[in-house]
């Protein structure tokens, strides 16, 4: 009984140091989007309609994931509940570059995801 226990603990004291890895993990990948966002050296930041700078955008990101609290789990849950459309109207948010090409806020994200999984080493 006392072996099964200990087994028991030491299973659930690895799957703990695993969970909480991966939500480091995620929550690097999330920190990477929102500085993605605020470092776009004139960009603007489309929000229903109006226009906002990089810095204004990304602190409006970090509002919205402090709001979801734990329904965000994923860099993936970040962009599709806090960072790619409006929650009150539904609008898109959409990013317009210096050179006047508009994408939507949700590629742009998914792209610069797909950039930081690229660029972690292996273990």
């Amino acid at each position: 009984m006392k072996k099964i226990l200990i087994i028991t603990f030491v299973t659930m004291a690895l799957f703990a140091v695993a969970v909480n890895a991966q939500d480091n993990i995620e929550k690097k990948k999330i920190e990477f989007l929102i500085s993605s966002v605020q470092n776009l050296k004139g960009a603007k930041f489309i929000r229903n309609g109006a226009e906002y700078n990089s810095i204004e955008a990304a602190k409006h990101l970090t509002l919205k994931l402090q709001k979801a609290g734990d329904h965000v789990q994923s860099a993936d849950d970040f962009i599709r509940l806090c960072a790619s459309k409006s929650y009150i109207t539904g609008q898109p948010y959409l990013i317009k570059f210096p050179d006047g090409k508009t994408i939507s806020a949700e590629k742009y994200l998914r792209d610069k995801l797909k950039e930081y999984n690229i660029n972690i080493p292996s273990k």
